[in-house]
């Protein structure tokens, strides 16, 4: 398991690696969109792994991982982005406009996905009903799309970084300049990434799953647990753009993980437990006194 789980963490980052370098190459706002997708692909491929494993909790996992992602990128990413880069430039900006697009979004998606489970009677409590389940998948994936649709061509320019990655007024050194490289080579490399991480995800579903149950913690730890690896090559590509003095594109970079991680991920977990008819629970639970 030692050597899987390492093999795995290192397909993580050459996979984001590799989509940072194409982010580079193509700018911004897709750059950001590329890295989302590709973090939320591996998301999912873990995600579905597990939840076809048979594992103890595979119903809750799709939940579990999605609400640690949320809570790690709002409350822990982008804090420490503006910590770092505030400590380093004391003043920075981003527009409002773009961030206040994607939380508007955001809640709706998270309201649909994780709150209204448990306001509906059709299915088992916290649940769907199929029908209800592929509805839900499908609004969330139409959402993704029509916010997708107006940060690339509607309004493009409020996710554009108009200040500049600027270092104390002077220009960034040469190492910071976008990378020269062969974007065919850097796209086999990243979609060989992302299948290696899909067949180790597959190959660490039991183990992980038992090492948890192991230790006695509790299952939605393994949510924790995948959310926070997934993440934590986007989480270092966000705190290095915040103290470049591009704060626009860690926004940019945070909140389309978060969009990605629910209007990706939701729909395919719907689709496979309406096709396997395997049941899966989203709605959190109530905090009970």
């Amino acid at each position: 398991m030692d050597h899987s789980a390492a093999l795995l963490a290192g397909a993580v980052f050459a996979a984001v690696h590799h989509a940072e370098v194409l982010a580079e190459r193509v700018g911004e706002p897709f750059g950001a969109i590329l890295l989302a997708i590709c973090v939320t692909i591996i998301e999912v491929a873990v995600i579905v792994s597990i939840m076809l494993s048979g594992a103890e909790g595979n119903g809750e996992v799709a939940r579990d991982t999605v609400f640690s992602a949320l809570m790690i990128v709002l409350n822990g990413v982008i804090g420490l982005c503006l910590v770092v880069g505030g400590r380093r430039h004391h003043e920075q900006s981003f527009q409002l406009n773009a961030a206040s697009a994607a939380l508007a979004v955001l809640g709706t998606l998270a309201t649909l996905s994780l709150v209204l489970p448990n306001f509906v009677i059709a299915g088992q409590p916290q649940q769907f009903a199929r029908i209800q389940l592929a509805i839900i998948g499908l609004v969330s994936l139409v959402l993704y799309g029509v916010f997708l649709y107006v940060q690339t061509v509607r309004h493009r320019d409020y996710f554009m970084d108009h200040t500049g990655a600027i270092d104390d007024g002077k220009a960034l050194p040469a190492e910071h300049e976008r990378p020269k490289g062969n974007m065919p080579v850097t796209g086999g490399l990243l979609v060989l990434a992302l299948v290696a991480v899909v067949l180790l995800a597959k190959l660490l579903s039991h183990p992980l799953d038992s090492a948890v149950d192991a230790v006695g913690l509790p299952q939605a730890v393994v949510g924790v647990v995948i959310a926070g690896v997934v993440l934590l090559p986007e989480g270092i590509a966000s705190i290095k753009a915040a103290l470049l003095n591009r704060l626009q594109n860690s926004v940019n970079l945070v909140l389309g993980s978060a969009l990605a991680s629910i209007g990706m991920t939701v729909p395919v977990v719907a689709a496979i437990s309406v096709t396997l008819g395997q049941n899966i629970t989203l709605g959190l639970r109530r905090r009970t006194s």
